[in-house]
């Protein structure tokens, strides 16, 4: 039955764990946790889409799911028993109990159906193909049956969903009626040529097929040809109505398989009075409201399918689904608080902003915005009311996050719809129903409910609710072992190793700090969580310290080729590592903030030193065709004589911090356009008399912060990129 399916995953019984994540420092990463929805999805196994749709409806049918748990392990038996030659053990029903239990208790992401598939006799030896599922529901039920022969729950299937349809024949001639009664589980009902289930449910259960002309019917009765009239109507209504969407046809004239994709429709609630043999029953007998639309998307020989389920008893945590506004791109107010609410983390780097901002509208903030609103910080500090910058203006964050109009509202009775997309769980809308009523993705199966089935009190938001004790035990258990896993995950993720740089081993050396008789590599280092504060990395590196004396300052360091150099000092306390943005092996100076050695420090101990090149520069002796100017052209006018053509002009600014200096804060040179960069750097520094050997270039990004070092010596200055540090 429905052999080589399948492919097999490692995981077995109820309570294995998965071992297939992702290796961080020797841990494996256990499954992630359920998400928003506080509902459990399925992994797809390979093509298994069809199944998962199937299950998760399954377990959504709340009369389904209670009648499944009520079966004991005195009737059914117990797994651990299965392979005992004595033992009676109904394995699918067990099998399907415990996937059941780990879908609504166990606290992951997704849940594995290898288990169930491995007691169906499913494997994968000769690969994995798509099955359709309307079939899949008919052979399930049936295996279903099958293993609870001779148990209290033989008939349940039977009861939810076995249903009766007669069809009758009246003879014209005499009026004898001849009728055949056939059960069915699920009505297969003609998409082709109508617009809505209601028009297919009406010519099949209400108009009527005459028999005349060429097509007589033999009347048992008057034992000859008449004319005769057939219809069918149904007689008996089940709990649960299923309908199969005739959705695949065949051309006879292209001899090919193609899919019906026109608009169908369908409605939240139908009643089925009009299609049914007359009687006195009630119209509530006959209401029925939907609550499940198993969907596919593709074509006829392959595709995807997915479920839109209603949560009866509310088991989820149904959110408004967020549909991201357009944004206005000339707004750049609306744009970067777009970008920071959308970010996790509570703090945002300005260089991170910036290359966000590219990545959302396609262009840096100097080419979009500069030019009318400045530089992006000047920007963010204009609007103190919306942006909050803490660590020296190097991070920002939305002051407020106001709370959306839909944030806080109840969701509306009978509003819990999500979408079970394999692992994926999301919140819908009910109006989304509507988008699958055509196109190549559309309904496929529509389960409807009848609305006098009434849901106890205890049963909402319980996801326990009838749960055998001893699975409740076994979810309990495995929950308990996740959240070790993650918990020791979680910190072997959080720990970073960090440098320390002490002050009495460094002595400071043409702006930068010198390591005083002590290589780099002895520095003391520290396994930190990066999810404790600034503070409690203070007190850490105190107790280290014993002979520490007077306050501590800890500064974020790099060590550069001119040596170690300073950048953020670390003043929030009660901020996380994380937030600080500390990451793994980030150098940290210790010192008292004041001075090292006895000698004073102004940071950061860098001073920039700028190279602009904001327009080729271009000859006198051309013509103003020749150079290139055309209309429009911005031109800059500069000092000094102009270069001749194999000469490049260099401006130089200078901003101090270190306030020994008396270099000038603006000063010019020419260098020829060939010359390698290291040359030009030697010029650079004789022009405004700077002494040593232990400077080198650094790019800057497009917001001015300090990018990699130029390393390539024989780069020449016509391909160097046109600002930059000389530090």
């Amino acid at each position: 039955m429905f052999g080589n399916l399948f492919e097999e995953e490692e995981e077995e019984g109820f309570s294995s764990l998965s071992s297939k994540g992702r290796v961080v420092k020797g841990v494996d990463e256990p499954p992630p946790p359920r998400g928003k929805s506080n509902l459990c999805g399925i992994k797809n196994q390979g093509g298994t889409c069809y199944l998962n749709s199937l299950l998760q409806t399954l377990l959504f049918t709340p009369e389904f799911r209670e009648a499944l748990f009520s079966l004991g392990q005195e009737e059914l038996g117990r797994l651990e028993d299965k392979d005992k030659p004595e033992a009676k053990v109904r394995v699918i029903p067990l099998e399907l109990q415990r996937l059941f239990a780990r879908l609504l208790l166990v606290d992951q992401q997704s849940a594995s159906t290898a288990d169930l598939t491995d007691s169906f006799g499913w494997n994968s030896s000769e690969g994995t193909n798509q099955h359709d599922v309307q079939e899949l529901n008919r052979i399930l039920f049936s295996a279903l049956e099958h293993s609870l022969v001779d148990t209290s729950g033989s008939a349940f299937i039977h009861r939810l969903y076995h249903g009766t349809i007669v069809n009758s024949i009246v003879c014209k001639e005499c009026g004898n009626v001849s009728q055949r009664q056939e059960d069915f589980l699920d009505l297969t009902v003609c998409v082709c040529g109508v617009l809505s289930l209601e028009e297919a449910l009406w010519n099949m259960f209400v108009e009527e097929e005459l028999f005349e002309g060429n097509n007589l019917y033999r009347c048992a009765q008057c034992d000859r040809l008449v004319t005769a009239a057939k219809s069918a109507k149904l007689r008996k209504l089940p709990p649960f109505m299923t309908m199969s969407l005739l959705r695949f046809s065949f051309d006879f004239a292209k001899f090919e398989r193609y899919k019906e994709t026109g608009r169908y429709t369908f409605p939240l609630s139908i009643n089925l009075r009009p299609f049914c043999e007359p009687t006195d029953a009630e119209d509530s007998d006959y209401s029925y409201e939907l609550f499940s639309v198993i969907i596919h998307k593709g074509g006829c020989y392959g595709g995807h399918y997915h479920a839109y389920i209603r949560d009866i008893d509310e088991l989820g945590q149904w959110e408004p689904p967020v549909h991201e506004p357009k944004l206005q791109e000339d707004d750049p107010l609306s744009i970067l608080m777009a970008i920071i609410s959308q970010v996790l983390k509570e703090l945002v780097l300005l260089d991170q902003l910036g290359q966000k901002l590219m990545d959302k509208i396609g262009s840096s903030w100097s080419k979009k915005f500069r030019k009318q609103y400045g530089p992006i910080g000047k920007f963010l500090q204009s609007h103190s009311d919306v942006f909050m910058l803490v660590s020296n203006g190097t991070r920002v964050a939305l002051k407020a996050n106001l709370p959306s109009p839909d944030q806080h509202n109840e969701p509306p009775t009978g509003s819990h719809w999500f979408d079970l997309n394999d692992s994926t769980v999301t919140s819908i809308r009910e109006s989304d129903i509507e988008k699958q009523f055509q196109g190549k993705e559309s309904a496929y199966m529509l389960f409807y409910r009848k609305t006098q089935l009434h849901r106890p009190a205890e049963a909402r938001n319980n996801p326990q609710y009838k749960v055998p004790t001893h699975l409740v035990q076994r979810a309990q258990e495995e929950n308990v072992k996740l959240q070790e896993m993650r918990e020791k995950c979680e910190a072997t993720n959080n720990t970073v190793e960090l440098c320390l740089h002490l002050a009495s081993s460094y002595r400071l050396e043409n702006g930068a700090l010198q390591p005083v008789g002590k290589e780099p590599s002895e520095n003391p280092a520290l396994s930190f969580d990066r999810r404790k504060t600034v503070g409690d990395l203070r007190l850490a590196i105190y107790q280290m310290q014993e002979l520490w004396e007077g306050d501590m300052a800890l500064t974020v360091a790099k060590s550069l080729p001119a040596g170690l150099h300073l950048y953020n000092t670390l003043t929030d306390d009660n901020i996380s590592l994380n937030s600080a943005g500390i990451y793994n092996n980030t150098d940290l100076f210790v010192w008292n903030g004041r001075d090292v050695i006895a000698e004073c420090i102004y940071e950061p101990l860098v001073f920039f030193f700028f190279l602009i090149l904001a327009c080729m520069t271009v000859c006198e002796e051309l013509s103003v065709r020749d150079a290139g100017v055309r209309l429009m052209t911005t031109l800059t006018l500069c000092p000094g004589s102009s270069p001749r053509a194999s000469q490049v002009r260099l401006f130089f600014f200078f901003f101090f911090f270190y306030l020994k200096s008396s270099i000038k804060p603006f000063s010019t040179c020419s260098c020829i356009k060939t010359m390698f960069f290291s040359q030009c750097l030697k010029a650079m520094l004789e022009a405004v008399g700077l002494d040593g050997s232990c400077w080198h270039l650094r790019k800057l990004d497009w917001c001015e912060e300090v990018g990699e070092p130029l390393m390539d010596e024989v780069i020449i200055m016509n391909d160097i990129i046109s600002i930059f540090y000389v530090l």
